[in-house]
Protein backbone atom coordinates (compact mmCIF):
# COMPACT_ATOMS: atom_id res chain seq x y z
CA UNK A 1 0.00 0.00 0.00
CA UNK A 2 1.21 3.66 -0.65
CA UNK A 3 1.42 5.50 2.30
CA UNK A 4 0.14 9.25 1.59
CA UNK A 5 1.41 12.39 3.85
CA UNK A 6 -0.66 16.40 3.88
CA UNK A 7 0.47 19.11 5.94
CA UNK A 8 -2.24 21.66 6.95
CA UNK A 9 -1.99 24.70 9.62
CA UNK A 10 -4.84 25.02 12.10
CA UNK A 11 -4.19 28.66 13.24
CA UNK A 12 -5.76 28.38 16.30
CA UNK A 13 -7.70 26.19 19.27
CA UNK A 14 -10.94 27.00 17.29
CA UNK A 15 -9.66 26.05 14.18
CA UNK A 16 -8.37 22.90 15.83
CA UNK A 17 -12.04 22.59 17.08
CA UNK A 18 -13.67 22.60 13.35
CA UNK A 19 -11.22 20.37 12.36
CA UNK A 20 -12.18 17.99 14.54
CA UNK A 21 -15.45 18.54 14.13
CA UNK A 22 -15.68 17.87 10.29
CA UNK A 23 -13.43 14.81 10.94
CA UNK A 24 -16.29 13.27 13.14
CA UNK A 25 -18.89 13.55 10.31
CA UNK A 26 -17.07 10.74 8.31
CA UNK A 27 -16.59 8.67 11.02
CA UNK A 28 -18.05 4.95 11.93
CA UNK A 29 -17.74 2.25 13.75
CA UNK A 30 -14.30 0.53 12.74
CA UNK A 31 -12.67 4.01 12.56
CA UNK A 32 -9.27 4.74 14.30
CA UNK A 33 -7.72 7.69 14.70
CA UNK A 34 -4.15 7.63 16.15
CA UNK A 35 -3.29 11.06 17.45
CA UNK A 36 0.53 11.56 17.76
CA UNK A 37 2.79 14.92 19.13
CA UNK A 38 4.24 15.73 22.10
CA UNK A 39 2.73 17.17 25.44
CA UNK A 40 0.52 20.36 24.89
CA UNK A 41 0.69 20.01 20.98
CA UNK A 42 -3.62 19.44 21.35
CA UNK A 43 -4.20 15.85 21.06
CA UNK A 44 -6.87 15.86 23.79
CA UNK A 45 -8.22 18.68 22.55
CA UNK A 46 -8.83 17.40 18.96
CA UNK A 47 -10.49 14.23 20.56
CA UNK A 48 -12.53 16.21 22.97
CA UNK A 49 -14.35 18.99 19.99
CA UNK A 50 -14.26 15.89 18.06
CA UNK A 51 -16.11 13.46 20.74
CA UNK A 52 -18.53 16.51 21.62
CA UNK A 53 -19.72 17.28 18.08
CA UNK A 54 -20.41 13.48 18.24
CA UNK A 55 -23.21 13.65 20.70
CA UNK A 56 -26.68 14.54 20.95
CA UNK A 57 -25.94 16.53 24.08
CA UNK A 58 -22.11 17.25 24.72
CA UNK A 59 -20.76 16.57 27.96
CA UNK A 60 -17.97 17.04 29.67
CA UNK A 61 -14.78 14.88 28.31
CA UNK A 62 -12.07 15.24 30.30
CA UNK A 63 -8.63 13.69 29.61
CA UNK A 64 -8.13 9.88 30.11
CA UNK A 65 -4.61 10.13 30.86
CA UNK A 66 -5.80 8.90 34.79
CA UNK A 67 -8.28 6.25 33.53
CA UNK A 68 -6.65 5.05 30.54
CA UNK A 69 -10.43 4.36 28.67
CA UNK A 70 -13.10 6.85 28.52
CA UNK A 71 -16.19 5.31 26.36
CA UNK A 72 -18.82 7.20 24.89
CA UNK A 73 -22.37 6.38 23.41
CA UNK A 74 -22.98 8.33 20.19
CA UNK A 75 -25.92 7.89 17.78
CA UNK A 76 -22.77 6.77 15.07
CA UNK A 77 -21.76 4.07 18.07
CA UNK A 78 -19.04 4.16 20.90
CA UNK A 79 -16.45 6.41 20.26
CA UNK A 80 -13.38 5.03 22.44
CA UNK A 81 -10.85 7.83 23.72
CA UNK A 82 -7.65 6.60 25.14
CA UNK A 83 -4.53 7.27 26.42
CA UNK A 84 -1.56 4.81 26.26
CA UNK A 85 1.00 7.53 27.88
CA UNK A 86 0.89 5.42 31.24
CA UNK A 87 0.28 1.87 29.34
CA UNK A 88 4.02 -0.76 29.83
CA UNK A 89 3.35 -2.90 26.77
CA UNK A 90 0.83 -3.49 23.97
CA UNK A 91 -0.41 -6.16 26.10
CA UNK A 92 -2.37 -3.95 28.26
CA UNK A 93 -3.52 -2.47 25.26
CA UNK A 94 -5.49 -6.06 24.91
CA UNK A 95 -6.38 -6.61 28.67
CA UNK A 96 -7.83 -3.09 28.20
CA UNK A 97 -10.18 -4.34 25.81
CA UNK A 98 -8.61 -1.95 22.67
CA UNK A 99 -8.33 -4.42 20.21
CA UNK A 100 -11.38 -5.40 20.27
CA UNK A 101 -12.73 -1.59 19.92
CA UNK A 102 -10.54 -1.40 17.18
CA UNK A 103 -13.10 -3.29 15.32
CA UNK A 104 -16.38 -2.15 16.76
CA UNK A 105 -16.03 1.34 17.94
CA UNK A 106 -14.65 4.58 16.82
CA UNK A 107 -11.29 5.12 18.13
CA UNK A 108 -9.17 7.89 19.58
CA UNK A 109 -5.58 7.09 20.52
CA UNK A 110 -3.48 9.70 22.26
CA UNK A 111 0.31 8.17 22.72
CA UNK A 112 -0.62 5.05 19.76
CA UNK A 113 3.49 4.43 19.60
CA UNK A 114 2.49 2.34 22.47
CA UNK A 115 0.40 0.41 20.21
CA UNK A 116 3.65 -1.64 18.67
CA UNK A 117 2.34 -4.31 16.13
CA UNK A 118 -1.18 -3.90 17.62
CA UNK A 119 -1.60 -0.81 15.52
CA UNK A 120 -3.74 -0.77 13.28
CA UNK A 121 -2.95 -0.76 9.40
CA UNK A 122 -6.53 0.90 8.23
CA UNK A 123 -5.56 3.68 11.14
CA UNK A 124 -5.70 7.50 10.30
CA UNK A 125 -2.65 8.83 11.67
CA UNK A 126 -3.21 12.72 12.68
CA UNK A 127 0.52 14.18 14.04
CA UNK A 128 0.01 17.63 16.29
CA UNK A 129 2.75 19.84 16.19
CA UNK A 130 3.07 23.01 18.38
CA UNK A 131 4.48 25.63 15.97
CA UNK A 132 5.70 27.84 19.03
CA UNK A 133 4.42 30.62 17.20
CA UNK A 134 0.77 31.92 19.10
CA UNK A 135 -1.73 29.23 19.20
CA UNK A 136 -0.73 27.88 15.39
CA UNK A 137 -0.63 24.36 15.44
CA UNK A 138 0.74 21.62 12.36
CA UNK A 139 -1.57 18.69 11.55
CA UNK A 140 0.24 15.82 9.90
CA UNK A 141 -1.89 13.43 8.25
CA UNK A 142 -0.88 10.06 7.21
CA UNK A 143 -2.61 7.06 6.18
CA UNK A 144 -2.35 3.82 3.89
CA UNK A 145 -5.78 3.16 3.49
CA UNK A 146 -7.94 4.45 0.41
CA UNK A 147 -10.85 5.18 2.79
CA UNK A 148 -8.98 7.86 4.05
CA UNK A 149 -8.05 9.89 0.81
CA UNK A 150 -11.05 11.74 0.11
CA UNK A 151 -11.48 12.44 4.39
CA UNK A 152 -8.17 13.97 4.58
CA UNK A 153 -8.51 15.83 1.00
CA UNK A 154 -11.90 17.70 2.11
CA UNK A 155 -10.64 18.37 5.34
CA UNK A 156 -7.66 20.59 4.36
CA UNK A 157 -8.73 21.50 0.34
Amino acid sequence: MTTHHIRSTLSSPDATAKTAQSMAEHLKPGDVLLLEGGIGAGKTHFARSLIQSLQDVPEDVPSPTFTLVQVYDTPKGEVWHTDLYRIGSADDCVELGLTDAFESAICLVEWPDKLADLTPPNALHLHLIDSHQDDRRDLIYTWSDPRWTDVVNGLTS
